[in-house]
């Protein structure tokens, strides 16, 4: 059974935006707004300041939020990612959305290890990214044929 994928007209829109409102856990806080690329039709962020109550550390403790699109709130799940093939290609990604003088700073300090460690896949809630899927779908099979 294959999980949920975003619908193809958000992610078109997270895609063709600048600007992915994001809020991480469940707790009660603004949504703020964040870099997001879409590679492969996966939607991909990555922190730039690593800062102790980040998006990204609580996605670290408590790894579902929402994004907004479209004035439309979306439940997600943080799944993290550690294929450097994905990682590679968000690299690309982000350099092909944002190719300003003024982004490349930002652009460049996402290819720093420390930042594509933090390369994030974002789901809508209850899905399983396509490696977990592949990975479950192989655990299936084996403990079928025992």
């Amino acid at each position: 059974m294959k999980g949920k994928k975003f619908p193809k007209e958000i992610v078109a829109a997270i895609r063709d935006g600048k600007i992915l409102g994001i809020r991480a856990g469940t707790k009660p806080h603004r949504i703020i707004g964040i870099w997001a690329v879409v590679v492969e039709g996966r939607v991909f962020v990555r922190s730039y300041t690593l800062k102790p109550r980040s998006w990204y550390r609580t996605f670290l403790e408590e790894p579902r939020g929402v994004i907004e699109v479209n004035d439309r709130e979306i439940p997600v799940r943080a799944v993290f990612t550690r294929s450097e093939r994905l990682k590679t290609a968000v690299d690309r990604a982000y350099a092909e959305k944002f190719p300003t003088p003024g982004s490349r700073l930002f652009v460049e300090g996402f290819k720093e290890k420390k930042r594509r460690d933090t390369t994030t896949e974002l789901v809508p809630l209850g899905a399983k990214s396509q490696g977990q899927r592949a990975k479950s779908e192989e655990q299936w099979a084996v403990s079928s044929r025992q």
